[in-house]
């Protein structure tokens, strides 16, 4: 059986670009993406729905294991609904700090200035939960295998906090761990699991972050030929 006969295929929508456009494009991203911080200062101020969709439609276009698609993104601008997981999720936060968490964590925690008050869960105008489908269930009910779920996720996570700092807004990935309340709050099945809590919006006026520093490139790259000449 030939390749057409197993699936169809579509031209593929391809803009090519001189070496020229792709070095000014890429620097250019490089500089904005440098830019981004991880902010827990929140502005209240509101941020357009259609931001946020569009955002989304760029984390949906992710690539992911067998095209799968194993994620579902719950986006979250009702007060009282942020109320609620801002309360649960410092329960659980405060079990982290309290006991939870071993001596070596919290060390690696204290230069950021993290604590178990997180005030940024009501403040921002949208939390965007971010859940992990373990399987699908296809049109029958019946169970459908997944696969490089958190490989696939992270990839869509990925594009989604950058898109939402090119469209001009700040990012925080809130991870309170446990997390099965968001499943609760939220309304989602139990073959979802909730991995990442990210909370989006401008930043507050005179918002601060801590004085930390990047590696450098040469110290995450290794280079195996190729110039590109």
């Amino acid at each position: 059986m030939n390749r057409s006969a197993q699936s169809s295929h579509i031209q593929l929508d391809f803009q090519h670009r001189s070496a020229d456009e792709m070095t000014e494009r890429a620097g250019a991203f490089a500089d904005l993406m440098t830019r981004r911080r991880t902010v827990r200062d929140f502005s209240p101020e509101p941020v357009p729905r259609s931001v946020i969709e569009d955002c989304l439609r760029t984390a949906a276009s992710a690539p992911s294991g067998a095209n799968q698609q194993p994620w579902h993104f719950v986006a979250i601008g009702d007060p009282e609904t942020k109320a609620r997981i801002r309360q649960a999720a410092e329960a659980e936060e405060r079990a982290f700090y309290e006991g939870r968490a071993g001596d070596e964590w919290l060390s690696a925690l204290a230069p950021l200035g993290t604590d178990a008050h997180k005030p940024f869960l009501e403040t921002a105008p949208w939390l965007i939960v971010i859940f992990a489908e373990r399987h699908g269930i296809d049109a029958a009910g019946e169970r459908v295998k997944h696969y490089y779920v958190p490989e696939s996720v992270g990839i869509a996570t990925g594009l989604l906090i950058a898109a939402l700092h090119n469209a001009g807004l700040a990012t925080l990935t809130h991870t309170p761990s446990p997390m099965g309340f968001l499943s609760e709050i939220c309304g989602r099945p139990a073959h979802e699991k909730p991995v990442i809590l990210l909370v989006a919006g401008r930043p507050a006026e005179g918002a601060s972050v801590p004085a930390i520093t990047r590696k450098p490139l040469e110290d995450v790259t290794t280079w195996i030929g190729g110039d590109g000449r």
